[in-house]
This record gives C-alpha cells, structure tokens and sequence, in this order.
C-alpha cells in the first residue's frame, strides 16, 4: 500500500514524498481512512509507529475540504493537546512539514518560554494549535484564546497525561470546546483509566490497536545486569567504554540522580548531560541537540522529560533504575528499536529492584535474559533497601497523584513537576526542541 491509496490531497502527498516517506505504517493504514470518516477514535499504538502522521495527515486533508466560510483571520479549528513540550514541539513540526503546501497556520505553545509571542501569534490567527495543557490554561485564564470554534481534538500520549496528574486540566479544557467535535484519542497502553476516559469523552469511536498491549519490539534486545546498588556507576562506565556506546540514553528515577550521574560520568570522560523539568529550556534544547548531533556521547533523564524524544536510530537505552511502574518500561525501551531499525536495551539491577524486574516481566510476558558482569558479582550479603524516591516513590501510581493533587496549581501559574520529587516549576510540561533528524517512519 503507498499514501497515494489513502484519499489524500496532490499537495499533501507532494510533501509526504519530499519527506521521504512512500508506503504508511500499519497505524496509518487504519487511522487515517478513521479519520478522514470523521468518527472519533481510540487509538492503541507504541511509540515509533508514525502516529502523528496518523492523525495530522487526515486531519489537514479535513480541513482543506471543509473551509471556514468566514472572512477575516483564522479561527482555531483544531487543537492537539501532548503532556510534554518536545511533544508538542516535534507534532507542531510535522504538522508543517505535512501542510507546508497548504494555506493553513498552525502554532505550539508551552510554558517555561515568554507567554507575550504566543499571545502575539494567536491573535493573527492559527487553525491548528499544538499545546501542553498548563499553558493552554494560561492563556484561558488570561482570555487570550478562543476554543469555541474547535471542530477537531486530539490527546496524544494520553496515557501520560494522566500519569502525570493531567486529568482535572484536560476536563477544564474540555468544558471549553463546542460539544459537536471530532476526537481522536492516542495511547501507548490501555489502562482502566484510560478505558474511562475514552467512555466520557468518545462517542462510538472506531477502535485501532496496532501493537499487542505493552508489548516490546522485535527490535529491541532487552538485557539485565545483576549489580550491587553502589557498583551501578561503574558498571555503567564500563559499559559505554568497552563497548564504544554513543547515543546512549540512560533513565534515572529521579531529577537529582540524573544530574548527579550526568556529571559523575562527565568527570571520568563520558561526555554526558541530563535532562529533566527542572531544566531550563535552554538547557534542555541545547542538551538534545547534542545528543541528537552526536556530539554528546550520554544522556541521563527522568521518565518526563523523555517522553517525546525522537531520534533517528537511536541505539542504546540504559536503564539506571528501573522504573516503579512496569508500564514505563515500555515505554523507556520505545526510545530504541524504531522504524524497524535495531536497538539494545539493558538494565543495571540491583537486589532493590527485584521485585520491580519481576513486574516488568510479568507485563511483557518474557523473561528477560540476565548476564553477570565479571568482577561485578553481586553480594549476596546485601539486603534490599525500599525504594524511596522516584516518580510514585513508596505509594506507587496513587501516591503520585495524591501528591500532585496536593500541589496542583490554582491560578495558572505553577505546576508540581512530575519527575520525581514534587518540585515545583512553571506551568510548562515537559520538554523543548523540535529539530531532530528525519527518521523513516513519518512522526
């Protein structure tokens, strides 16, 4: 099958194909025919399978062929709302790349940049609006934008939205829209919770599943490395060095373990950095420029401040800690193995984290091979120690959200940071660049 079979416009298909792109994915195969139907869908798909093309490609074609007839600057007739700014920042990216024959505005906003430029881009207008939701909030609480023309809503990443405390903003955002709309709902997993959200809010959506639920991809070889807690620095070190590992990312639980780590393997020559909410975005645009370049040999971030990070073949993702809900696994390893290129991922796990290991296991329905390092033997005198930190800490998924429902912000003004430790920072959500390379497999 080649896009020219999906009923997309001449002017579409001339910037697909300057992109590189000839045959869709299986996830575009299905979702763009859905949307050009107009129905609303709930979509199930692991990142790297081209969903952003699913749904900007169809949804541009819908706007060409249903004009506004009013006069005058443009009205927002679409809005994608993501949970983090790199997100957000690389679908606003493709949506101009696909619509860049088409006389159509779009624009991204998020926080922890100036609020005055957005405001400025609104009022001459924009039909596609890519946002993360405390900055749309924001300019609601400020009146500076107008959803009362939306004909199109997509959450993308929706899963994450909620695991990062989303879900009373995306209601507030939702009693804003005309309640005769499109919606397109976009999950890598189908949660209970997501279940219910997609029951309130789609109405007899078309269903796509791509992918076995949390399933892993062929892609990816998946290794553990037994390590006593104290040894997993050096391990890791070892690693990259004998290995001659470049593009690595490394997930921390939690935003002072990434920095810490960053700059321990910084000093032993290991060109590194970190990334995470507390980041200024600055820090974080030039930080994955490097890395996307190159130029930079590690990466160490929080499960947030990943989400969103697109890189062309990206070969190797560590995981330092493992995370406390199994679900992230998935979703860290996502990062790797993409667009049917090979990817490895390898864990550092020490005896904490066996129970940890033994969820994730249970999840993707495998075993995952150990190898024992030598000279990295565990003791086995060691006792496990509870895991205090990270981003549920000793609560798990519930304890999270308590403490973001304790902090959530009232005015539009601040936010708790998800990645660990309750922080608060401004009302942006995640992380920002936009510019990676092209991959194969359209966004």
């Amino acid at each position: 099958m080649s896009f020219d079979t999906l009923g997309l416009r001449a002017d579409i298909l001339r910037a697909v194909s300057e992109l590189g792109y000839t045959q869709p994915t299986p996830i575009q195969q299905q979702a763009i025919p859905a949307v050009l139907k107009g129905g609303d869908l709930l979509a199930g798909a692991q990142t790297g399978t081209g969903k952003t093309a699913g749904f900007t490609l169809p949804i541009l074609q819908r706007l060409m062929d249903n004009p506004r007839t009013t006069t005058g600057k443009p009205v927002i007739r679409v809005l994608v709302l993501t949970p983090t700014r790199e997100l957000a920042a690389q679908v606003e990216e493709s949506i101009a790349q696909y619509g860049k024959y088409l006389p159509l505005k779009s624009m991204v906003m998020f926080g922890g940049v100036g609020i005055n430029p957005q405001i400025d881009k609104l009022r001459r207008g924009v039909d596609i609006l890519v946002s993360t939701p405390g900055r749309l909030l924001d300019h609601v609480s400020q009146r500076t934008v107008d959803l009362s023309k939306v004909e199109i809503l997509v959450l993308d990443e929706a899963d994450r939205m909620l695991d990062m405390g989303f879900i009373r903003d995306i209601r507030k955002i939702l009693a804003l829209l005309p309640k005769q709309r499109q919606n397109l709902l976009f999950s890598a997993t189908f949660s209970n919770e997501i279940k219910a959200l997609a029951d309130g809010l789609l109405n007899k959506p078309a269903l796509i599943e791509v992918a076995r639920r949390n399933a892993t991809a062929d892609t990816v070889a998946q290794k553990v490395y037994p390590v006593d807690r104290e040894r997993k620095r050096e391990l890791l070190a070892k690693l990259i060095t004998d290995h001659n590992w470049y593009q690595v990312l490394v997930f921390t639980r939690t935003k002072h373990g990434a920095n810490r780590l960053a700059e321990q393997l910084d000093k032993q020559g290991i060109p590194s950095m970190a990334i995470h909410g507390n980041k200024s975005q600055g820090a974080r645009t030039k930080a994955l420029s490097e890395f996307k370049s190159g130029k930079l040999q590690v990466l160490v971030a929080t499960d947030i401040a990943a989400r969103g990070i697109d890189i062309n073949e990206l070969p190797h993702v560590v995981n330092f800690e493992l995370p406390n809900v199994a679900e992230d696994y998935v979703h860290r390893i996502g990062r790797t193995g993409r667009a049917g290129c090979d990817g490895e991922a390898v864990s550092l796990v020490c005896v904490d984290e066996l129970k940890l290991l033994a969820g994730i296991e249970r999840l993707i329905k495998r075993s995952l091979p150990k190898e024992i390092v030598p000279g990295f033997e565990v003791d086995p005198r060691i006792k496990p120690e509870p895991i205090q930190n990270g981003r549920n800490g000793p609560g798990g998924r519930g304890g999270q959200r308590q403490g973001q429902r304790q902090g959530q912000r009232r005015d539009g003004a601040v936010r708790v940071s998800a990645d660990g430790g309750g922080n608060r920072r401004s009302s942006g959500n995640g992380n920002g660049n936009s510019n990676g390379q092209l991959r194969r497999t359209p966004a």
